[in-house]
């Protein structure tokens, strides 16, 4: 059962979410058809090209860097707010003060500074219709799960949901940001692209411990 986790199993989160997103990235273009250019899909696709090129760097450095990379990678993408943001998210989790190996409460911190740099490229919350709805639910799911003194195995399941949900409840919801919020009422009834991806995201870092989670 992983208490700790450390770089390897964090590389592994992120090639897991990779594949959720590969899987998924024509419905993602399709979301993303009803509001936007319809590249939502192909976007992602670069975003996690880049997101497992971190994890193939031969580098000797800790967490940090594995974050610090990421989030320069993707940030390098041309994919518009949502490579953008994605990218502020991973590079912003270098900020948490963590070591090379963390628990559920350093995972915790790790996700809530990544969240703080993305508040500061954008004022969506929930209920705007953006991956903000799926984000910060699943992020407060995390630290509700390490409060509670939950394995990151559990957390990451219990926020995959969260995320889940956070996504789903987009559907009936106008958008306030971006391209999307010219659409109007043609939105609603449409699930949103950025959070379906945050959602898909999160499913794959919770199926990286498939293998090892005993609830």
């Amino acid at each position: 059962m992983n208490e700790r986790i450390g770089k390897t199993e964090v590389m592994k989160m992120f090639v897991e979410a990779a594949k959720q997103i590969r899987d998924q990235h024509v419905h993602l273009s399709e979301l993303d058809c009803v509001s936007g250019d319809g590249d939502h899909g192909t976007a992602m696709l670069h975003a996690v090209d880049q997101l497992e090129a971190a994890c193939r760097s031969e580098s000797e450095e800790g967490l940090k860097m594995l974050f610090k990379n990421a989030g320069w990678k993707v940030l390098s993408v041309d994919g518009g707010a949502s490579s953008a943001l994605l990218g502020t998210f991973f590079g912003g989790m270098a900020d948490a003060e963590i070591g090379d190996e963390i628990d559920c409460n350093g995972l915790a911190c790790a996700f809530e500074a990544g969240l703080h740099a993305v508040s500061k490229q954008t004022k969506a919350q929930p209920g705007d219709k953006t991956m903000m709805d799926a984000l910060i639910p699943a992020v407060c799911a995390v630290r509700s799960g390490a409060l509670s003194g939950k394995t990151i195995p559990t957390a990451l399941k219990e926020a995959a949901a969260a995320a889940q949900s956070g996504a789903e409840s987009t559907r009936d919801l106008i958008a306030k940001y971006g391209r999307a919020r010219f659409s109007g009422e043609k939105a609603r009834g449409h699930q949103d692209a950025g959070a379906t991806s945050i959602a898909l995201l999160f499913r794959g870092f919770s199926e990286a411990f498939a293998d090892e989670r005993k609830d």
